[in-house]
């Protein structure tokens, strides 16, 4: 079976504590219904640079990486339907490619 890396853009950091605790909750069940399919949770990640041949971005680019997990799945179509119960539905999305064996 094969792995898919589900790489986050956008969303928003809570402003209170609070609000990061309702969160990290929504995180923790969306996690718990994916149950062993998660391979690695990941991580939000910080500021981004884009590297490439014309030097280095220090911006981002065009849609910035907000963070990534990698799940196991049968197909791109089940791995798609995991990444569209994410918590960051609404004010971020979640790209998702799979992951090839080399």
């Amino acid at each position: 079976m094969p792995d898919y890396i589900f790489a986050y853009h956008g969303g928003k950091r809570p402003d209170t504590e609070e609000e990061g605790r309702k969160e990290m909750e929504k995180w923790g069940a969306w996690f718990a219904d994916m149950g062993d399919a998660v391979v690695n949770p990941g991580n939000p990640v910080g500021q981004s640079w884009t590297v490439s041949g014309s030097g280095v971005s220090h911006d981002g680019g065009a849609n910035p990486l907000s963070g990534f997990t990698i799940v196991r799945a049968d197909n791109m179509e089940a791995a798609a339907k995991m990444a569209g119960a994410c918590p960051i539905m609404g004010t971020g999305s979640v790209e998702v490619a799979e992951v090839l064996e080399m």
